[in-house]
């Protein structure tokens, strides 16, 4: 391979903020895995946010990549799945799989698609100095032809369109609006583009905790809602806790603590078949934990708290949710899902049709 852009490539990056800016270019937020492609002819590299090579897990995005991308060229975008109209990210991470068959079986039962939105380099031209102006001009030329599963992102400057997509996208599993300055050259692992994302909140039963990896200090609460037969189902964790408050922590749900944890509702959660036929059980062994420790102190779910989310992937929280204070009024049987705010369904398809 020998292009003007070269392998690997850790793409430019968001910071939040809570309102869409005026004045620039907006897309959807994708909820997927970020993926830069190189394609050099024949060879095709696919890389991850983290410079890590992602190629042999997508042989479908591999081969389209082949047929409908220009000859040599790097694209910046992101690898979804989708499923029931939906983005589905449970059934995209399934693709991180270390066996070629169950690869290949995964691609046909649930094929990805790339979605581009930035172009980084075209024959023998590098575009990160240009202007994102030039370099979403030149995807457009560069991909006008480009059909399922390669797809272009839809983008627009119209701040009205943006807050409608804002709304309308979430239904369809998008996760908020990425804004950049219409001026913005393309600078590599730089937080330079700026993203909206939704936020919600929930109260929760806190049923255990991590030990943070600095000691024995508390890492993050294990959360839990009832689901409509009145069991606990693990939901996900908060964190982001400072280091004094840490400490705090693991005296004041020192009360609580169950030891032996028997009777706790996740007691089961060492064992593997419980993971099997449990709806959500804490430290399920995924191929993204490795050997990370997965353990936890159980606690008597007696206390209640209310977390800031920003949205749902089928019943737990997407990401880590924020701790925003303690619930005293709230019983822990009142914390079911019903709470939890249900966005309008819309349409992947709609989506990637443009605006």
């Amino acid at each position: 391979m020998d292009l003007p852009v070269m392998p690997p490539v850790k793409p430019m990056l968001a910071k939040s903020v809570k309102t869409i800016p005026p004045g620039m270019h907006y897309e959807g937020k994708w909820d997927g895995f970020r993926a830069v492609v190189h394609r050099d002819g024949d060879e095709v590299v696919i890389g991850s946010r983290t410079g890590k090579p992602l190629t042999r897990y997508f042989p479908e995005v591999v081969e389209a990549v082949r047929r409908l991308l220009p000859e040599r060229c790097v694209v910046d975008g992101e690898l979804v799945v989708a499923h029931d109209g939906r983005l589905d990210f449970d059934r995209l991470s399934e693709r991180i799989h270390p066996a070629e068959s169950r690869v290949r079986t995964l691609a046909e039962r649930t094929p990805a698609r790339f979605v581009a939105f930035d172009l980084l380099a075209l024959g023998d031209a590098a575009l990160l100095d240009a202007p994102l102006t030039e370099r979403r001009a030149a995807l457009e030329g560069a991909l006008a032809d480009v059909r399922p599963p390669l797809h272009v992102a839809p983008a627009t400057t119209d701040v009205e369109i943006a807050r409608r997509w804002f709304e309308q996208y979430e239904g369809a599993g998008l996760d908020g609006i990425v804004a950049k300055p219409l001026d913005l050259r393309y600078q590599p692992d730089a937080r330079l583009m700026y993203k909206i994302k939704h936020e919600r909140t929930a109260d929760v039963v806190v049923a255990g905790y991590r030990f943070h990896k600095s000691g024995p200090v508390v890492g993050s609460l294990l959360l839990g809602l009832h689901d409509d037969r009145g069991a606990l189902q693990h939901v996900g964790v908060c964190a982001a806790f400072t280091a004094r408050r840490r400490a705090e922590l693991v005296e004041e749900l020192a009360p609580l603590v169950m030891d032996p944890p028997d009777a706790h509702p996740w007691a089961a959660w060492g064992e593997a078949a419980a993971h099997e036929s449990a709806r959500r059980l804490p430290g399920a062994p995924s191929r993204w934990s490795g050997k990370k420790d997965l353990s936890w102190v159980a606690l008597r779910p007696e206390r209640v708290c209310e977390v800031g989310y920003d949205h749902m992937e089928g019943d737990r929280f997407r990401h880590t949710a924020q701790f925003r204070r303690w619930r005293p009024d709230r019983t822990p049987e009142s914390c079911g899902y019903e709470q939890l705010e249900e966005p309008v369904s819309y349409d992947l398809d709609e989506v990637l049709s443009g605006p």
